[in-house]
C-alpha cells in the first residue's frame, strides 16, 4: 500500500489576518469539501502584521460568512512567516500591498513562484487587482468583499482541481 500524497496546501495573506484571508481560507477550503477534495486540500491564512496576533476573525466577517454558508469560528491569527513559503504550494495575497510585502520577503526564486495575486484568477474581475479592506468600512462592505473573494477562490479552484484530483 502506498502512502497517500500530501495534500496540496495554499495559504491567504492579508494585512491582519481577520478579515480578508480569513474569508478566503473558508471559501477555498468549502470549495474542496463540496467537491470531495476536502482531505486533498490545505488552506489556511495569515497577515503581514502582527497586531490580531491570536484574535478571532472579525465579528462583521465571521457574521458574513456565516450568511453566506460558510465557516471559520475556529481561525486564530497569525503573521506569515518564512515558514510559510516553506509550508505552502501556493501564497495567494489578497491585494498588491501584500504581493509586494511577500516579494520582498521571498529567499530566491523558489518562494517567489509561488506567490500570486487573488484577483488574478478571476477573469469576472474586470482588472481589478485589489480585494478591498473592509475594516473601516459597514458591515455590508463584508458582504461585497466576500462576493468578490467567492468568485475569485472559484476561479483559484477550477484552475487548480485537475492536478489536485490527478495526485
Amino acid at each position: 500500500m502506498t502512502d497517500a500524497p500530501p495534500p496540496f496546501r495554499v495559504v491567504f495573506v492579508c494585512t491582519g489576518n481577520i478579515c480578508r484571508s480569513p474569508m478566503a481560507a473558508a471559501v477555498f477550503r468549502w470549495f474542496a469539501e463540496s467537491v470531495g477534495l476536502g482531505d486533498r486540500v490545505v488552506s489556511t491564512s495569515a497577515g503581514t502584521g502582527d497586531w490580531h496576533v491570536g484574535e478571532r476573525a472579525d465579528r462583521r466577517t465571521l457574521e458574513a460568512l456565516e450568511r453566506h454558508g460558510f465557516d471559520a469560528t475556529m481561525h486564530r491569527s497569525r503573521q506569515f512567516g518564512y515558514h510559510d513559503f516553506d509550508e505552502n504550494d501556493l501564497v495567494v495575497a489578497l491585494d498588491t500591498g501584500h504581493e509586494r510585502v511577500l516579494h520582498e520577503w521571498a529567499r530566491g526564486e523558489d518562494d517567489e513562484a509561488k506567490i500570486a495575486l487573488l484577483l488574478s484568477f478571476d477573469p469576472s474581475s474586470n482588472g481589478a487587482r485589489d480585494v478591498p479592506d473592509p475594516y473601516y468600512a459597514e458591515p455590508a462592505m463584508f458582504d461585497e468583499v466576500l462576493g468578490m473573494i467567492q468568485s475569485a477562490c472559484r476561479a483559484l479552484f477550477r484552475q487548480l482541481e485537475p492536478a489536485i484530483r490527478a495526485v
